[in-house]
């Protein structure tokens, strides 16, 4: 019933609930905001309304264009940001800011970024395709585990390379556009008007085109996984009702504006991350504890203790004495990291009830 539960609620998550309404607000935000400005018409809900009946369209549609599309725009889009990066450092912005109160020294900084780097869902949404990218190298023609496991290894080595790449420039370009520009709500108009200031409105204008198909086909990708997800779990639904369900409640959802989705996913991230980070660490650790069950179940099960009320402190409903209880008693609950004592205490648990037990039980 868990693994059932965490599931539903990754696809949710990086669904209809927070990701997939995401992709149409940062479209918006990036590719057509800063060219209607001046407009006195609203043009966010008719451009959201169009972006996902679109969405809903192609999810329908067979695939082979929307996987065309993507072959082609991640490299543009990786290669317009680098152009962006490049040219930032041969015409900078402006000198470094002020770090924010959160980032005010080098530890407190390093932590807070790492708890804002789930808002990028990458870990989430790693779990969630793995299974794909397995399939993948096995069509390529790997056969056996450990050329399989080796495999993904070195390209989860080199995803996760160029990703930390792209971020660090990237949160650099931030960094010295505040001096110019000022600050934001989001980091959306940070990556436009940097653009615009750096290449001119052809820059914009291109960065615009490539964000907001990029944003497409990721809506799209993100609505056909959930669909056939669901389809999958309840059969009697059909993958064509699930696929309208999921882009009605996208669209829905994405009204509320790309700050107040990534306000309202931040409670619901403090929650699964944890329990996916454990859950890699686990998978990696699997041969070291023989994969027994009891050990994944009394890791995960006070990982959770601490990630849920971190969840119900980040929104503000956790119990006012419980939460004096863990700040003072658990470490580092005060700073959002108090998963990581009580997912080692777990982990030591399920080792002792490993040696009691016997592997037939």
């Amino acid at each position: 019933i868990y693994g059932l539960l965490y599931t539903i609620s990754l696809y949710l998550s990086i669904g209809p609930m927070f990701a997939t309404p995401r992709t149409g607000t940062v479209a918006y935000e990036i590719a057509i905001k800063p060219f209607t400005e001046g407009l006195s018409m609203n043009m966010e809900p008719i451009f959201l309304a169009l972006f996902f009946g679109v969405s809903l369209w192609l999810s329908i549609s067979p695939q082979k264009l929307v996987n065309r599309i993507g072959n082609i725009l991640t490299p543009a889009l990786l290669l317009v940001i680098l152009l962006l990066i490049i040219k930032s450092f041969m015409t900078p912005l402006g000198g470094y800011a002020v770090p924010q109160p959160a980032y005010g020294d080098a530890p407190t900084a390093v932590l807070q970024g790492f708890l804002d780097g789930y808002n990028t869902m990458d870990a989430l949404a790693s779990v969630v395709f793995a299974i794909l990218v397995i399939d993948f190298v096995r069509l390529s023609g790997a056969t056996s585990r450990a050329v399989i496991t080796k495999t993904v290894m070195e390209v989860g080595a080199i995803a996760v390379g160029l990703l930390g790449i792209v971020y660090v420039f990237i949160a650099n370009i931030g960094a010295t556009s505040v001096e110019r520009f000022g600050l934001f709500d989001t980091g959306a108009p940070v990556l436009s008007v940097s653009a615009n200031y750096l290449f001119g409105e052809f820059g914009q204008i291109i960065l615009a085109i490539i964000v907001l198909l990029a944003c497409l086909s990721t809506s799209i990708g993100l609505i056909t996984s959930c669909g056939t997800y669901f389809h999958k779990l309840t059969p009697k639904i059909s993958y064509k009702l699930y696929v309208v369900i999921f882009s009605v409640a996208a669209f829905g959802l994405s009204m509320f504006g790309l700050k107040t989705i990534i306000s309202a996913a931040i409670p619901v991230l403090m929650l699964l991350y944890p329990l996916t980070i454990v859950i890699i660490l686990l998978a990696l650790l699997h041969n070291v504890f023989g994969g027994r069950r009891c050990v994944y179940a009394w890791t995960m099960a006070f990982t959770m203790i601490s990630a849920l009320m971190t969840g119900l402190e980040t929104a503000g409903i956790a119990p006012v004495a419980l939460e004096q209880l863990f700040t003072q008693y658990i470490p580092f609950q005060a700073a959002g990291m108090g998963w990581v004592s009580f997912a080692v205490l777990g982990f030591v648990v399920g080792l002792i009830h490993k040696g009691l037990v016997s592997e037939n039980k």
